[in-house]
Order: structure tokens, then C-alpha cells, then sequence
């Protein structure tokens, strides 16, 4: 269903960029150490991301590698671990730079059409995921539904990023429908191969994913905020952020207590800093996510409250599929308890 989606917009173009928009200027290159890949900190003091009412912040093997870690009850890796970190991250800027300069020779002064190609990608790896945890799920290898619930919440927002680019025009060009959907397909593919061999690298691939969108529609809004302002917001837009249903808005924000950001859309500069806000958050989740069973979904604290003795627990899980085939075959199917 997800490649039938990809090729949906590819015969037919929506409603072409509005002009009025023009002289938009050209996204920076984003070439950054290994050290600054990680959800940015806005330096506008009027457009800070809000953090109150967060949950208790969350580790990644980063910070253990660089001697960071604030959580005293997160072992320490061996150095052949640290090692094999470095290495998988080293790779995953390779490979994020690799395509920001393809995206910076393409896109130079299209800004829409680019961010179009970056949501139609960013959207990919959480498809990836939950593909491989069904597999998992079938197998008997995999019975933590945290992961899927925020999963499939992460995608459904950048789909609805996607709907906002499509309605300013940036599919408008069937060259950039054509390049942003078989960029997805082997997307798909590389990440869903990368997840079952390593989920902490692929965490981390999709996190320099989404800092780079970060980092775009950051800089984009600094540059054009005045015309943006101008400028009305796309149905599309309002009807997602001020919407009555807001519980998958909530449940992708995993160190936010849900309820606690409702965005206000007046014009198309409140989009675009909801998207790039929205950017932020998956970055959290991602860093969250390379600390193998760290993640939970923000309402299941809520829950977890409320949980009474009927309540059903189930903890099998593993990380990558030759840890799912070792504890196959050492250990019982897994099992509900009550």
C-alpha cells in the first residue's frame, strides 16, 4: 500500500507554487561534525520549541560514547561497542551529507519542491520500522506496542507535511514527483535492512534525517518569515493542527505530556514553524529510540497509573534480528501474563 501511495501523485500535479511567494532563498548545505548530529537548540528566543511539562529526559549511545549520559542506571559500553557506534554513525553522515548535496545541486532556489522530496523521504523509515516489528510480531519475537503506536504516529504527522507541500505546489513538476518517490523505494528497502541488522543505527540515520529538516525549515523561516506571514495557511495545515482529534499529534511527541502544545495557525509562517517544531520532536524520539527499550508512547505513563491487576504485560522484545533468531531458540514463545 505505501508504494502504491508513493506513485499516487506522480500522473497528477496539484495546484501549481504560488507566485507570490518568489525570491526564495537557497537552503545552506548541512555539513556538520559528528558531535552536533542531534535535534537542535533554536537560537531565537521567540521561537524556542517549548519544554515544559516534558517527561524525564531520555539517553542514547551518544552520549555514552562522548561521556554524557545523565541517567546513572544506563551501563556503559564496552569500547568494542564504542567502537562499532562510532562506525555506524560516522556511515550515517556519510551517507545524510551524501544526499543534502544532491538536494542543494537540484533545489537551489525551489524551497517547496525541496521540502516536497524531504517529506515524501522523511516519511519512509517509520514505515521501515514497523514493517520489520510486524515481521517480528508474526514470529513471536516482538510484543511491545509502544514502538508501533508512536511509529505509526511519526508517520502520520510527516504525512500530513507531505499534504501541506503538495498543496503549495511543491509536486508540482512531475521530474521532482519522480525523483522524491524511487528515492523513497530504496529508502524503504536500505532502511528496513539497516533496522533488522542494527535499530540503533537506523535511529540514528533517521534522526540526521530529521535535524537536517530541522535545520532547512529553520533557516527557511529566519530568511522569509515577513512574506510567510503574509501569506493564508493551507486547509490542509489548519485542519491537522487545530483539529479535535489531537491524540497521534500527542503520541509522536514522546518527551512531551500530551495536551501540553496545541499549535494556533493564523498564516503560513505559524505552518512552517509548527512543521520545523514538529522536526524537533522527532529528532527526541529518535535519540530516544537508540537506547534499545527506552522508548515509551507519552499516554502510556497516563495509563500505566491507571493500570489495575486484569492489565496484560508483555515484555518479549529484541534488538535486530540475530538477537530475535538467538532468543528464538533459547527461550519460550512469548506469553501473556496477568
Amino acid at each position: 500500500m505505501a508504494a502504491t501511495a508513493m506513485f499516487s501523485s506522480s500522473l497528477f500535479p496539484t495546484t501549481p507554487l504560488n507566485k507570490s511567494s518568489s525570491q526564495f532563498l537557497r537552503p545552506l548545505s548541512f555539513r556538520q561534525p559528528l558531535s552536533r548530529i542531534r535535534a537542535s537548540v533554536l537560537q531565537d528566543k521567540e521561537e524556542k520549541v517549548i519544554l515544559q511539562d516534558t517527561f524525564p529526559s531520555k539517553t542514547s549511545p551518544l552520549d555514552s560514547v562522548n561521556g554524557n549520559s545523565s541517567n546513572d542506571n544506563t551501563p556503559s559500553p564496552s569500547a568494542w561497542e564504542k567502537g562499532v557506534i562510532k562506525v555506524e554513525q560516522s556511515v550515517n553522515i556519510f551517507l545524510t551529507d551524501s544526499v543534502i548535496k544532491i538536494l542543494d545541486a537540484l533545489y537551489r532556489d525551489r524551497n517547496y519542491a525541496r521540502f516536497f522530496v524531504l517529506e515524501t523521504i522523511a516519511r519512509v523509515p517509520y514505515f521501515a520500522f514497523m514493517s520489520i516489528l510486524h515481521m517480528y510480531e508474526s514470529f513471536g519475537w516482538w510484543r511491545r506496542a509502544d514502538y508501533l503506536k508512536v511509529h505509526f504516529a511519526e508517520s502520520w504527522n510527516e504525512m500530513h507535511h507531505l499534504l501541506i507541500m503538495e498543496e503549495l505546489g511543491g509536486n508540482a513538476w512531475w521530474f521532482d514527483r519522480f525523483l522524491a518517490q524511487h528515492i523513497a523505494i530504496f529508502y524503504y528497502f536500505m532502511t528496513a535492512l539497516m533496522y533488522a541488522i542494527s535499530p540503533r543505527m537506523a535511529y540514528h540515520f533517521s534522526e540526521c534525517v530529521e535535524s537536517h529538516a530541522f535545520e532547512t525549515y529553520d533557516k527557511f523561516i529566519k530568511e522569509e518569515g515577513e512574506e510567510l506571514k503574509k501569506m493564508p495557511a493551507p486547509e490542509v495545515a489548519v485542519n491537522y493542527y487545530m483539529g479535535g482529534d489531537m491524540y497521534l499529534f500527542d503520541e509522536f511527541q514522546t518527551s512531551r505530556v500530551p495536551n501540553t502544545r496545541r499549535p494556533t495557525i493564523e498564516n503560513l509562517y505559524d505552518v512552517f514553524v509548527n512543521i520545523r517544531d514538529d522536526e524537533a520532536e522527532h529528532c527526541k524520539t529518535m535519540k530516544a529510540c537508540q537506547t534499545h527499550g527506552n522508548l515509551r508512547s507519552p499516554h502510556s505513563y497516563a495509563e500505566a497509573e491507571d493500570d489495575d491487576e486484569s492489565a496484560c504485560t508483555i515484555e518479549t522484545d529484541c534488538e535486530g534480528i540475530v538477537d530475535c533468531i538467538k532468543k528464538s531458540v533459547t527461550s519460550n514463545p512469548a506469553k501473556v501474563t496477568k
